[in-house]
């Protein structure tokens, strides 16, 4: 997965994060600026879900996007 594509076009990209995880607050988008392991760490604490769980989430949806 090429998480450049995300990181690049955070501005573009996060109304579409914030769509899919909708506890994530306009500070936290802020906050992760396009970095995955930050995402990741702030929907684990939002939803309380194992790192593992977290991470085939994200993938899931990057993979809905139609990046590859």
């Amino acid at each position: 997965m090429d998480w450049n594509r995300v990181s690049g076009n955070w501005k573009q990209v996060k109304g579409a994060v914030k769509q899919q995880w909708g506890k994530l607050t306009d500070d936290d988008l802020t906050e992760i600026d396009g970095r995955r392991e930050t995402l990741e760490g702030v929907i684990q604490e939002r939803y309380g879900i194992a790192r593992d769980e977290t991470r085939k989430q994200i993938d899931a949806w990057y993979q809905s996007q139609g990046w590859q």
